[in-house]
C-alpha cells in the first residue's frame, strides 16, 4: 500500500538521493542534491517548495514537488507541480496517480483554482500518463529560462 506524505527535514538525505536519480533520468550525472540547499529550499522559515514522498512500506518510491503561483487567473492562485518522479521499480503501480490525487487535494485545501505543470515533449510515458489522466496540453505559452 503506497502512502503519500509531506516530507520533513528528516527526509533530506532521501530527497538528496532522489534528486540524483532525477538528474540521471534526464541524462545528467546521478549526483545527489546538496543537503544544505535542500534544507534551505524546503525547511527554512520561508520555504520555496513543498515535497511529497510516496512510501511503500518503509521504502520511498517517488517524489513530487510543488509550489504556489499567484496570480493564476484574476486574483486566483494555482498549484504548480515542478517535478513528479517515481522510481523505476514502482512505475505502473499507481504511484503517479496517487501523487496527482494528493496534489489536487493540496490545491483544493489551499484555495487554488487549478493545478499546472509542464512535461518534456520527448518523454512519451509522461505525456501518455497525463493524457490518460484527463489533462490536455495547452498552447499559447513559450517556456523561457534565464540564468544558470
Amino acid at each position: 500500500m503506497v502512502t503519500i506524505e509531506r516530507a520533513t527535514a528528516a527526509d533530506a538525505e532521501t530527497i538528496s538521493e532522489l534528486l540524483g536519480e532525477i538528474e540521471a533520468y534526464y541524462g545528467g550525472e546521478a549526483v545527489p542534491g546538496d543537503i544544505g540547499q535542500i534544507h534551505a529550499a524546503l525547511f527554512s522559515a520561508q520555504p520555496m517548495a513543498t515535497v511529497l514522498l510516496a512510501r511503500d512500506g518503509g521504502d520511498v518510491v517517488g517524489l513530487a514537488s510543488y509550489s504556489f503561483l499567484w496570480p493564476a487567473a484574476g486574483a486566483d492562485a494555482s498549484l504548480y507541480l515542478k517535478e513528479l518522479y517515481v522510481r523505476e521499480t514502482a512505475r505502473r503501480r499507481g504511484v503517479a496517480g496517487a501523487f496527482m490525487a494528493k496534489l489536487r487535494e493540496a490545491a483544493d485545501e489551499s484555495g487554488c483554482t487549478r493545478v499546472e505543470w509542464t512535461a518534456d515533449r520527448d518523454n512519451p510515458p509522461a505525456l501518455e500518463f497525463y493524457a490518460a489522466f484527463g489533462a490536455e496540453p495547452r498552447d499559447g505559452k513559450v517556456f523561457y529560462r534565464w540564468g544558470k
